[in-house]
């Protein structure tokens, strides 16, 4: 099986709000995005396709004809559009981005041609992204960003050997990262709000919970949490999932960019142990 993707983006705008509610609750629940005149997006869309390449081709499908089919799609019923007002489906449901997935899952999936559809993603901005692939669940990923120094020395390690593995890390006094924490969570979008999750309530955890420990901080001598650990960046992945995880129930990954080049992630348990 051979899985390729195509990238869209398109423009849109759309307001967060339920009739019947009063002003406050809509504000309280939807914050900025309850204004009834709406707010807008530049969306970048990810499509992933699957399946056999032919012997004849060598390809699975002509990315240009997914770009075609699923532009048209866009084209037609969001691109340059307010969907509250403008969209039949989002008259009814709230175009949230986990609504929108769900929509343009619909959509693409009855048209596509020689392959599958394998998994959409839709960043609405550079710090939020929602993904869905088959099934009813869908992910909603949030980006944070925080400053912190660190020293990588393993006490199991002789000097020379911890040395001789994280070279310049090994520093003494510790060196630094711009770190941007992704911390997704997943689940059947709320019926009502069309959200899998409140994210003025997860910001407000991550926050509290990681962001005021660890920002312009140095992990090995300003924090607990690493306490007996090497605060490597698959550490912290695991670290940050335990330290979350007790107030987030839909927790499903932590994503850790230590630098433009190096990502690492920490998947939650599914019956055995998560994976780094």
């Amino acid at each position: 099986m051979v899985y390729l993707s195509r990238k869209l983006r398109f423009s849109a705008m759309h307001s967060y709000r339920i009739q019947h509610w009063t002003e406050e609750k809509n504000q309280q629940v939807f914050g900025l995005c309850s204004n009834p005149n709406g707010h807008g997006h530049d969306y970048q869309l990810e499509v992933m396709v699957k399946g056999d390449w032919k012997d004849r081709t060598g390809i699975v499908v002509n990315t240009t004809d997914i770009k075609q089919v699923v532009g048209s799609i866009v084209e037609e019923e969001l691109d340059g559009k307010f969907l509250n007002k403008e969209n039949i489906y989002f008259r009814e449901k709230i175009p949230t981005t986990e609504n929108l997935l769900i929509f343009l899952w619909n959509k693409i999936n009855r048209v596509l041609q020689d392959c599958e559809l394998h998994r959409l993603r839709l960043h609405e901005n550079s710090t939020l992204y929602s993904e869905k692939g088959e099934g009813d669940m869908v992910s909603l990923t949030r980006k944070y960003h925080f400053s912190a120094a660190h020293r990588l020395h393993s006490d199991k390690l002789t000097d020379s050997e911890n040395k001789q593995l994280f070279g310049k890390c090994n520093n003494v006094y510790g060196h630094g990262h711009n770190y941007y924490l992704e911390v997704s969570v997943q689940g059947i979008p709320d019926p009502v709000t069309g959200m899998v999750t409140d994210i003025a309530v997860l910001d407000e955890i991550v926050e509290s919970v990681v962001l005021k420990k660890f920002d312009h901080k140095h992990l090995n001598l300003d924090t607990t949490e690493f306490d007996g650990l090497n605060p490597t960046s698959e550490v912290m992945t695991q670290v940050i999932y335990q330290m979350l995880s007790p107030y987030i129930s839909n927790l499903s990954k932590i994503g850790l960019w230590e630098t433009e080049n190096n990502y690492f992630e920490y998947v939650a348990p599914t019956g055995g142990e998560a994976h780094v």
